[in-house]
């Protein structure tokens, strides 16, 4: 695991299409259905938020954000597993979420695996809350797994 203050040497940045190997990267070692290096190239040339977290001159971690009809989407977050515990993905999470308000949406959606109590306590600790589920939403190794929807008000202070 690496150690070092979660602000120090940390940069987030545009992803450019230069990160996508990096990024795809840590998406597979990360996940058990990662998404592909296409879908991040696709991302980016639809001109979603794509954020880059950046550790000597290295990409750590990304975020990638939509926006449309006055709402906001978080569709993937993900922090590089030797950097994780180190307030990273809070710090992304916070850049999104800025970058929400910026284009004066509403609200803030987002899909968790219900498995993922870490990232779940993240949310929640910011602000968001589960509003539903979304029923066989993820691939998994028998089947499907459910989603949980969690949605944030841009109104609220947190």
């Amino acid at each position: 695991m690496i150690t070092m203050a979660p602000k120090t040497n940390v940069t987030l940045r545009g992803m450019v299409p230069g990160d996508l190997s990096q990024v795809s990267d840590i998406e597979r070692r990360s996940y058990d259905f990662p998404w592909s290096h296409g879908v991040f190239r696709d991302c980016l040339l639809a001109g979603y938020n794509c954020v880059a977290v950046e550790h000597e001159e290295a990409v750590v971690g990304y975020g990638i954000l939509s926006i449309a009809a006055g709402e906001a989407h978080i569709l993937n977050l993900c922090i590089d597993p030797s950097y994780r515990s180190l307030g990273l993905g809070q710090r992304l999470l916070d850049e999104l979420l800025s970058r929400a308000r910026a284009a004066e949406v509403a609200q803030v959606l987002l899909e968790v695996r219900p498995s993922n109590t870490t990232a779940i306590a993240l949310y929640r600790k910011r602000g968001f809350h589960k509003i539903a589920d979304r029923k066989a939403y993820y691939q998994a190794a028998d089947g499907r797994e459910d989603a949980s929807v969690f949605a944030k008000k841009l109104n609220e202070l947190s």
